[in-house]
């Protein structure tokens, strides 16, 4: 069966720095991918690279077999990638609501001539766009502060409207860029287990970068391991702890029960 992701011989430099070298990925679908490696790995970058938001100077990103290598990153969020990002960028001064239905708008086709004249096209969308806010607004458990401005929610709670925000677009594929960093042992057990319902009721496609090794060992099909914008490993959260290239390069010599 053909990967619905397919990362192939991806390289990009900067000036001098190589960020992502010669890098190859497939992801299948429904699967649940970490990708680890210590600050600078390229992590980051190849987020950046599947998105749109940089190009790559070599190798190839099919989407379920279509190349989005030049695509910018709406239509790339439209052909079903969505993603969050490390630093949390929501609106803060709009309402949960407004966050969510401004990510819904890249699911509507009705311009600003249909708007001014409410046609029927955009009265039906318009209907479209408040059920599936609503459904995601319980699914989230975000509904009773469908009203409150994004700052005046709790960190977790901002996360999790991130990642709702995020599924606003119907993605085929999420990618989550550190979605545990910077919360407590409890409101990571509740994110865990949120990316665990995604994948499995909403039949998403998952890929994490996450420094948190309890979260990813106890979440991954496979784990991909960078360094220096190369991979150096790949395979089960089984494999990877066993793995002495792994061990040397990030995980630590005590890690494992290794001396």
């Amino acid at each position: 069966m053909q990967p619905q992701l397919q990362i192939q011989n991806l390289s990009k430099q900067f000036g001098g720095i190589i960020a992502v070298k010669d890098l190859s990925i497939d992801v299948g679908e429904k699967a649940i991918i970490s990708i680890i490696g210590p600050n600078g790995a390229g992590k980051t970058t190849l987020f950046n690279l599947v998105t749109g938001f940089y190009t790559p100077d070599r190798g190839n990103i099919l989407l379920e077999g279509i190349d989005l290598r030049g695509f910018p990153p709406h239509q790339i969020t439209r052909t079903g990638i969505a993603r969050t990002f490390q630093n949390i960028r929501l609106f803060p001064w709009m309402s949960v609501r407004d966050n969510i239905i401004v990510a819904r708008q890249i699911k509507c086709s009705g311009g600003i001539l249909r708007a001014c004249f409410r046609t029927p096209l955009i009265r039906r969308e318009e209907k479209v766009t408040q059920e599936k806010v609503e459904e995601i607004l319980s699914y989230f458990h975000l509904q009773d502060k469908w009203n409150y401005q994004a700052k005046n929610l709790s960190y977790g709670e901002q996360r999790r409207l991130e990642i709702a925000r995020a599924l606003a677009t119907e993605p085929k594929i999420l990618l989550l860029d550190e979605p545990t960093a910077g919360m407590n042992p409890s409101e990571s057990e509740e994110c865990v287990e949120l990316i665990f319902n995604i994948n499995e009721t909403l039949g998403i496609t998952i890929i994490l970068i996450e420094h948190n090794m309890n979260v990813v060992m106890g979440i991954s099909d496979r784990i991909s391991v960078l360094d220096h914008g190369m991979k150096i490993a790949e395979g089960t959260p089984e494999e990877i702890q066993s793995n002495e290239d792994v061990i040397r390069a990030y995980l630590g010599e005590d890690y494992g029960g290794h001396a």
